[in-house]
């Protein structure tokens, strides 16, 4: 297994003290916080593989294996990871931070990163990192759903579908304003809808057959397989990388009525933390993220898409991502306006849905 390095295996263990203390303190104090071979990354949910098999786990043992920098690990949903490097402003524990967006742009407004441009940086595209060098996409990826393939005999193809009463108590998304791809069900239902007011009338009739918000999005494919439930949300990579160890899982776009099926970039960004205790350490890694060993990584272990342009995967899996996406329209949201106004699309979702 790749992660059966002992020290990536002990910081594996660290980091699940550091997700239910909150603190370095609680793991070692500030001896941990000065020690020169470790970075501590806070990331959303979904590089990292149940099995030991992700795209995190082979990059960043490979990562100690080359630098002896060891990786401490801590993730949660997008929002969560933001907030909590925002409560620890005045005194920051993590190198690294990675989410989805908006918040990735959220932390950045906040104060929370430092602008640093990582090696082969370059080859990103103008739209996969911010202007002023806060932040760049490390992983390419789109917003999806899925489905139970094993027993929904006509896959759902659009956002009514999931209104049937066939669905009553099987469909889940995670949280809009916790999760990246939670908040991704908004700014979509917003597009394919046309605006705020007709996306949440959507959502609130939905709630008929909705189990209720969850916290982590990673955990919704699971039920899915399982026939617990049978649609959710969550992103081409995370549930395609699953999809190997859950064979019922399907992958699908939702429409808006016999429309196109449409999805967005909803990319896995990176950025240095304004104070990091170990910023030369956040930097290396960083700049290992993207170097092309990685990124050839990305579809080959993680079911990504590799976020160099020079890097033009073959494997398998880039094959059939690929084709995945061959029919599905892209639009590209204004990621501005979305962090300008997200607070008030959260609340009128709670509104709209009672949560």
């Amino acid at each position: 297994m790749r992660t059966s390095l002992r020290s990536f295996r002990s910081l594996t263990a660290a980091a699940g003290c550091l997700v239910l203390t909150g603190a370095l303190a609680a793991c070692g104090g500030a001896s941990d916080a000065a020690d020169a071979k470790t970075v501590t990354v806070y990331s959303a949910d979904g590089l990292k593989g149940d099995g030991g098999d992700g795209w995190y786990d082979k990059v960043f043992a490979d990562f100690e294996k080359e630098t002896g920098i060891e990786v401490a690990y801590v993730e949660g949903g997008s929002g969560e990871m933001v907030q909590r490097t925002l409560r620890e402003k005045s005194n920051p524990q993590a190198d690294v931070l990675v989410t989805l967006p908006p918040f990735i742009q959220q932390a950045d407004t906040r104060g929370l990163l430092k602008p640093y441009r990582p090696a082969g940086s370059e080859q990103v595209g103008e739209a996969g990192k911010a202007a002023n060098g806060a932040w760049t996409t490390v992983v390419d990826n789109y917003f999806g759903f899925i489905y139970d393939k094993s027993r929904l005999k006509t896959p759902p193809t659009s956002w009514e579908d999931l209104l049937a009463p066939a669905y009553k108590e099987k469909v889940q998304y995670s949280t809009p304003g916790v999760a990246g791809d939670g908040t991704a069900v908004l700014i979509k239902a917003m597009h394919d809808f046309g605006g705020e007011k007709p996306a949440m009338a959507y959502l609130k009739k939905l709630q008929t057959n909705n189990v209720g918000p969850s916290a982590s999005t990673g955990k919704l494919a699971p039920k899915v397989d399982k026939g617990e439930l049978l649609a959710a949300n969550g992103d081409v990579q995370m549930n395609f990388a699953q999809s190997k160890e859950m064979p019922n899982l399907g992958i699908w776009f939702p429409a808006k009525g016999d429309g196109p099926a449409t999805t967005f970039a909803l990319p896995y960004a990176a950025g240095l933390v304004e104070g990091a205790p170990r910023s030369e350490n956040g930097k290396k890694l960083l700049d290992f993220l993207l170097s092309e060993r990685a990124q050839r990584d990305v579809s080959a272990v993680g079911g990504g898409f590799a976020a160099r342009e020079d890097v033009e995967a073959t494997d398998p899996n880039a094959v059939a991502l690929s084709r995945l996406m061959e029919s599905v329209e892209i639009f590209t949201p204004d990621w501005a306006a979305v962090g300008e106004n997200l607070d008030r699309h959260v609340d009128a979702w709670k509104s709209a849905t009672g949560s």
